[in-house]
Parts: C-alpha cells; sequence; structure tokens
C-alpha cells in the first residue's frame, strides 16, 4: 500500500462559516487551494480542527467532495460515535477520490474497550480497503493505540500504514520506538504543532498534520525544512529550528486546547480570512481576554519572524 500521501504536510483544514451558521464549502475549497499553493502536500478535512461534531454526515461528505472535485488530495477524518457512520464516510472518501483517511477511536461508547476500539478501525479499514490510512492517536479522544492493537489490524489490513500522534513527545517518542522505527511500510506524522522538531529529529516523522499552518503556512512549512535538514545532521538547521518552533510555541500551544478551532478561527481573521469570523453555534466565542491575548501573541511572533529571517 502506497503511504506517500502521509509524508508530506498537511494543514487539518477547518470550516469556514456562512451568516447562517452554514459550511461554506467554496471558502473551504479556496483555502485550500491557496495552503496547496504555499507548500502544503495535502489537506485534511474533519479532524478536530474541521468541527466534525458540529456537522451532518451530508455536510461533511460535501466538503470531501467539493475538495477533491477541486483537485486537492484529501485526507479524510472519520469521527462518529456509531461504527457504522464512521465506514460510511470511509466508503465515500473512496467513492469521490479521497487519497487517504485519518482513523478516529470510537468516542463515548464503550471508548475505553480495545475489542471495541479493534471492531471500530477493522469496520473503517474493511469499507475502503484501498485507501490508504493513518490512526489518529490523541488523548482528547480518550483511547491510545499501543502497538499490540497497531500491528494486529496491520496484519489483516495492509492498507493501515501509519500513526498521526497528538499526544505530544513521549507519545511520539512510544510511536517511534514500538511502531515504526524499523518498519518501513509504517509513516509516523507528527499531529501536535509543539513537537515539530522532536518528531523529525528523535523520531523519524516523515509528515506532519498542522493546526497553526492554516494560519501561518510560510513559517510551518520553513520549521518543517529546518528540522528536516537537522534531522540529517545539519547543525545550524538544528539550531535554527529550536529558534523557530520556541518562538511559535504559544500560537501551536493553541493546537493543544479545547478551544483550538476558536483560537485559530481569530487568528485567520486577523490575517484578513474574514470568512473564518462565525462559528456554527453562536454562543461559541473566546473571551475578550483570550482573543486579548493571542493578538499579542501573533503580533510577537510576526514581528520576531520579520527580524529574524533578515538576520539569517
Amino acid at each position: 500500500m502506497d503511504n506517500a500521501v502521509f509524508t508530506g504536510t498537511m494543514p487539518a483544514l477547518m470550516t469556514p462559516c456562512r451568516e447562517d451558521r452554514t459550511p461554506d464549502f467554496d471558502a473551504l475549497v479556496r483555502k485550500g487551494r491557496e495552503l496547496v499553493n504555499a507548500g502544503m502536500s495535502a489537506v485534511v478535512y474533519c479532524g478536530s480542527m474541521g468541527d466534525w461534531p458540529l456537522l451532518t454526515d451530508e455536510q461533511r461528505m460535501q466538503g470531501v467532495e467539493a475538495l477533491v472535485k477541486a483537485g486537492l488530495k484529501v485526507v479524510v477524518g472519520t469521527g462518529a460515535v456509531n461504527t457504522r457512520i464512521a465506514a460510511e464516510h470511509a466508503a465515500h472518501a473512496a467513492r469521490v477520490g479521497a487519497a487517504g483517511l485519518m482513523l478516529i477511536p470510537r468516542v463515548m461508547s464503550r471508548g475505553a474497550s480495545i475489542p471495541a476500539q479493534k471492531a471500530h478501525f477493522k469496520a473503517i479499514l474493511s469499507a475502503a480497503p484501498d485507501l490508504p490510512a493513518v490512526i489518529y492517536n490523541s488523548p482528547h479522544y480518550g483511547f491510545s493505540t499501543g502497538a499490540d492493537l497497531f500491528f494486529a489490524l496491520k496484519s489483516e489490513h495492509p492498507n493501515l500504514v501509519g500513526f498521526k500522534e497528538f499526544g505530544g513527545k513521549a507519545a511520539l517518542t512510544y510511536a517511534a520506538e514500538h511502531i515504526s522505527s524499523g518498519n518501513p511500510d509504517v509513516t509516523l506524522m507528527v499531529g501536535v504543532d509543539t513537537t515539530v522538531f522532536h518528531g523529525f529529529v528523535n523520531c523519524g516523522a516523515t509528515g506532519a498534520i498542522t493546526g497553526i499552518g492554516n494560519v501561518l503556512p510560510k513559517e510551518v512549512l520553513h520549521l518543517v525544512e529546518l528540522s528536516q535538514k537537522a534531522a540529517k545532521g545539519d547543525v545550524d538547521a538544528r539550531r535554527r529550528a529550536q529558534e523557530l518552533e520556541q518562538a511559535l510555541y504559544v500560537l501551536s500551544k493553541f493546537d493543544e486546547e479545547g478551544d483550538l478551532v476558536l483560537y485559530y478561527k481569530h487568528l485567520m481573521v486577523r490575517g484578513g480570512n474574514e470568512e473564518y469570523r462565525l462559528h456554527f453555534n453562536e454562543t461559541d466565542e473566546l473571551s475578550d481576554a483570550q482573543r486579548a491575548f493571542a493578538d499579542v501573541q501573533y503580533d510577537l511572533f510576526k514581528t520576531w519572524y520579520a527580524e529574524w529571517s533578515k538576520a539569517a
């Protein structure tokens, strides 16, 4: 199974919202194209950043299809409470020509049960056997896929090609040590923006899925490029990658918080993307203090990056 789609840097797209609080798929496609033109290798749709729990299944499928029809490589999130519905999203992704799947664990009902999660993953993988897939491993979903479960699934489903690890540095290290190292057909993707350097340099990651990259694509791609060079022994790239990751840290840290979509939509508006001003629930807003904090951090970083880039 070809896992090439999981060897680049891709944004987890947010869903723009119209005045009537419905998805704006035209704006979604425009942003997807813009980010790919900036250097992203593909896009992810309907992970946590896409607000999948707030969309209907029909809306999610509409968004996937719009992105695919626009000629974009799309990795589709399969989040659902119901396993049958998750499998339907996988089958739809395969049917319309998506490039890959991001398998989200079963949530709420028997979410801590290994047999239940195994059955859930197997149903999704079986629904789209020709699409390469990675498991989205995140503490926010209340379940961690260990090596035993991963390889039990992979032995029966060759389309399971890797891991997106969102659990932080220790979890990335575990995934590298027990799952991806020594297995050239298993890819490891950095799943949280605060661990890009660690993922590429220390864990052999082959790709990254980014939240802050929606807002700052050039800067995130620069960080990945420096980290990849550092992984090959470039001492200067190692120093510069660490400097850049540290400067990005507060903005990247929003990726780990429950309000990540609210923060990044706010910052998208700061960057001139008015279609991200609204949310699907009218009450879903940052506080004044949160907005002020995000604004200060955004301005500090932009000023720092401009000076740092000139000094290179």
